[in-house]
């Protein structure tokens, strides 16, 4: 009974956003409804409410807070341009797709997915141009890019939620999400377009050439800025493994932790950047006010985990796995999957599937796996009750049957692929 109550649920919360209810009320306001039909005592409803929210935020709020301040700040010095131009320039025009495919990977880490798909669609006109070659064709690697940082890799909202609802390690997270994250770009972002897109609409018609504005700072600042968070994650989690004596343990586990990591880069930045510290301040209040309502979705997420938790759907859920002989990987990602084709919100579907899938950690699956698995489940065959899916569509000029073929395409790759590279890593380290 409990799992059809659950399902009613899913089912009401999928109504409200179809109705473009808010997320985040429709969340709150599915997590008390489903609570009160559980059975639970309406303080016990509250007190899980709250414990979700702070249990949720408590562990993310600043990472998620500082690495909205560092996407703005890279932004708007016009490091992004600048790393763009670079790798434009290096690749040239006959491996463009390779020049936008790890633009989109750099670009991406700091910034979250919208930001960098409005930051970066001029560039791909702009090359369509100058190239002849069509739109989607250059659009695709770029949009692969950002979707695989989005689904796995730290400091996004969704990869960053979920390890603090895991307990999972940022530092590992992050390594093996940028283990998976280059093959799966590299299919998607470089393979499939060329396979799928008519190539008469690929003839290059032009010479090559983008004129750089001489505004923007020196390479050495824009990748330095751009890439320091994750630098020292990593650094620090590669340390903290080979170190022996105390004292290097504890300066390496310092250094991974994200919240220290993006706090020195935002420091290192504003002393990097030659502008005011005012305007950089600036910069810092419009990165966070960005993400102020992605934060309270997330945080509403927290609410609605921590009633499927307390009401024990999660155990109900590990219980029926039980017997069906499946890795618990795999489980994770069949019902994000199944709740994103519903729900269409990526960041709700792994909110929501992350209460429910909580409970199969230690029986063979590492914390930092299940963070990568729900991600990719998260990102299965967006269409047309996705955001993102009318963003793409409309950018281009496509048709639906087009932007099925392309973007919803694409994103059903990346995420099988996420789930078969989960499932290789889980025989490795598992």
């Amino acid at each position: 009974m409990s799992l059809f109550i659950l399902l009613a649920g899913i089912l009401l919360l999928f109504i409200m956003i179809l109705k473009k209810i808010n997320p985040m009320i429709s969340l709150l306001a599915v997590a008390i409804a489903t609570g009160l039909c559980l059975g639970m005592p309406t303080s016990k409803v509250m007190d899980s409410v709250a414990n979700g929210i702070g249990s949720t935020l408590g562990s993310m709020i600043m990472v998620l807070a500082l690495g909205a301040m560092m996407g703005k700040l890279i932004e708007d010095s016009g490091s992004a341009k600048k790393i763009v131009f670079i790798l434009i320039r290096t690749f040239g025009e006959k491996n463009i797709q390779w020049a936008v495919l790890l633009t989109g990977l750099l670009v991406g880490i700091p910034l979250f997915y919208n930001a960098g798909f409005v930051v970066l669609i001029p560039l791909v006109f702009a090359i369509s141009a100058a190239t002849g070659l069509s739109k989607l064709y250059i659009g695709l690697p770029m949009a692969t890019a950002l979707s695989v940082t989005h689904g796995f890799l730290p400091p996004h909202p969704g990869p960053v939620a979920l390890a603090g609802i895991f307990h999972a390690d940022i530092g590992r997270t992050l390594i093996y999400g940028l283990t998976l994250s280059i093959p799966i770009a590299i299919i998607a972002g470089i393979y499939f377009p060329r396979l799928s897109l008519n190539r008469n609409q690929t003839v290059s018609a032009g010479r090559f050439e983008i004129s750089e504005d001489e505004n923007l700072p020196p390479a050495s600042k824009s990748f330095l800025t751009a890439l320091l968070p994750i630098l020292l994650i990593v650094i620090g989690t590669i340390g903290n493994g080979i170190a022996s004596d105390f004292l290097g343990k504890a300066v390496f586990t310092f250094l991974a932790d994200p919240t220290v990591a993006l706090l020195v880069s935002v420091i290192a930045t504003l002393f990097i950047q030659s502008g005011p510290v005012d305007k950089a301040m600036e910069s810092c209040v419009e990165g966070v006010k960005i993400i102020a309502m992605i934060m309270l979705i997330i945080a509403a997420g927290g609410a609605f985990k921590q009633i499927l938790i307390d009401s024990g759907i999660g155990e109900t859920v590990k219980q029926l796995s039980g017997g069906l002989n499946l890795s618990p990987l795999l489980l994770a990602w069949l019902i994000t999957a199944a709740l994103r084709i519903t729900l269409g919100s990526a960041t709700v579907a792994a909110l929501t599937a992350s209460g429910m899938v909580l409970p199969l950690i230690g029986s063979g699956a590492p914390a930092e796996l299940m963070v990568l698995s729900v991600g990719a489940g998260s990102l299965m065959l967006s269409h047309v009750n996705d955001t993102g899916f009318w963003m793409f569509k409309e950018y281009f000029g496509l048709s639906m049957k087009e932007t099925f073929r392309t973007w919803t395409a694409m994103e059903s790759i990346v995420s099988v692929l996420g789930l078969a590279g989960v499932l290789i890593l889980n025989q490795f380290i598992g």
